[in-house]
């Protein structure tokens, strides 16, 4: 009995010291698995303890506010120039998402041959500079439809430069362990920033007109810049100098066709990029065209589908398993879906209430696509297949946008929203089979390497064929 009571004396003992352990590592709270295993509370939270990426992740949040409130103003300015012309705001989207399609390609080559973080404050000072421009027209009284055009122009070009870079930048905050849970959580500042900018946006508009919501979001860029300069290079996992030598864009294509961890997500998205993730467009028009709402119902719409996406990007930060295929298929065929239910909701409360999972379901793909191009790609090109996703993602914008813009015009903008659902979940079933059949036919139809018989180890003919009928063994090499 006395052997017995200190086996059991002895086990707790290991368990309170391992308990006691975790408690004091790092001086942060982990909870501790029955073995005395120590495991990390949250996914998340591990990723939020690089000082680097918690400094980027901020700037960028604050930043982000005013570009969704920059956008959404730009957006009732157009509208409000042009008497609702939903042509009018197809056309200013293809201009801001034009360059991603003429110069997205240029950006992978730059953030792949030079520092990503220098790059950054370049492109990011740019982008606050548009925005003060278009500000003091439109507070002057100055502005007029080709100026909102001109200023849409340059500000995508900024951004066709910065995506690159920004998005590839991520990994080398965190390094390869965290980069999933960290793609997810600068998804989710993302869409903290969609949920509060257009709601915001629709305020200020009401209160204080759409040029002080642009001076708003030049005076943001510094945050951003701010993060960026504060960085301590000594802790970023940066390649070597030696892998910026050759940054080719062929290099770049060459490994997306042979890859299908690369090239599934990059063929869906293509599809869902032009003509799913159009709702910039479609929730305005719904907003001013189908249920006669003013500035502040459609912030409220805009903020409904970014919550959606803010928690399924949260789920997403949380998860320890990495991203796959049929996560990624799966996630896009109820994004099609759902997106065409909301097309077909009668009222505005019910349309409200489907954009949040529709939300949900758009940034788990978005997230899912992310993680798996930058776990999939060398690092020495990363910036260059990023660029290929985020052309794809956003190149898509010229073609979709007025698309979307001409079948509200014709058939209704219902219809626009049910159009792109539909084509998004067939063209992700579709791909999945055939870039699956794709990948595994060489390996099924290549005929088996004949392997020589070992030489005979008789003389006479008996031995010969004895030695030969055997059956070969490879072993491998020790």
């Amino acid at each position: 009995m006395s052997k017995h009571r200190s086996v059991l004396s002895s086990d707790r003992s290991q368990t309170l010291r391992a308990r006691l352990a975790a408690l004091d590592v790092g001086g942060r709270h982990r909870r501790v698995r029955r073995g005395g295993k120590r495991r990390a509370p949250s996914e998340a939270l591990a990723t939020l303890g690089a000082r680097n990426f918690r400094r980027y992740l901020t700037g960028q949040l604050v930043s982000n506010v005013g570009t969704w409130m920059q956008r959404a103003a730009q957006d009732l300015l157009v509208l409000k120039l042009t008497g609702n012309s939903g042509s009018a705001v197809g056309v200013l989207t293809a201009l801001q998402f034009l360059p991603q399609t003429l110069f997205g390609l240029f950006g992978g080559v730059f953030a792949d041959r030079f520092a990503k973080r220098r790059l950054l404050v370049v492109t990011q000072s740019a982008m606050g500079v548009q925005s003060l421009v278009l500000g003091v027209l439109t507070v002057t009284g100055a502005v007029n439809l080709g100026a909102v055009y001109v200023l849409a122009f340059s500000l995508g070009t900024a951004t066709a430069l910065d995506s690159p870079a920004r998005n590839a930048f991520v990994s080398e905050l965190v390094g390869r362990e965290r980069l999933a849970n960290a793609v997810s959580l600068n998804s989710a500042q993302f869409n903290v920033a969609r949920a509060i900018g257009p709601a915001v946006a629709g305020l200020a508009v009401a209160t204080a007109g759409t040029g002080a919501v642009f001076l708003i979001n030049a005076a943001s860029y510094l945050a951003v810049l701010y993060g960026l300069v504060t960085i301590r290079a000594d802790e970023l996992h940066a390649p070597g100098e030696k892998n910026r030598a050759h940054t080719r864009l062929s290099d770049a294509f060459g490994a997306i066709r042979t890859t299908p961890e690369l090239l599934l997500p990059i063929t869906v998205i293509a599809f869902v990029g032009t003509f799913g993730f159009n709702f910039q467009v479609s929730i305005a028009l719904i907003a001013t065209t189908v249920f006669n709402s003013d500035s502040v119902a459609y912030g409220y719409l805009s903020a409904a589908y970014a919550v959606g996406s803010l928690v399924g990007a949260l789920r997403g930060a949380g998860k320890r398993n990495p991203p796959t295929a049929r996560r990624l298929v799966t996630a896009t065929i109820v994004f099609g879906t759902l997106e065409s239910l909301a097309g077909l909701m009668p009222g505005y409360a019910g349309f409200l209430l489907v954009l949040l999972p529709t939300g949900l379901a758009s940034v788990t793909v978005m997230t899912t696509a992310n993680s798996m191009i930058q776990l999939n790609a060398d690092p020495g090109m990363r910036g260059r297949i990023v660029s290929v996703y985020l052309l794809v993602l956003l190149g898509g914008t010229p073609v979709g946008a007025p698309l979307v813009g001409l079948v509200s015009d014709s058939l209704g903008a219902r219809f626009s929203l049910v159009l792109g659902g539909v084509i998004s979940a067939v063209a992700a079933a579709s791909l999945s089979a055939v870039i699956t059949a794709r990948s595994r036919t060489p390996r099924e139809s290549s005929p088996p390497t004949p392997v020589a018989p070992p030489p005979p180890t008789g003389v006479d003919d008996r031995c010969h064929r004895d030695s030969a009928a055997q059956p070969v063994v490879r072993r491998p090499a020790a």
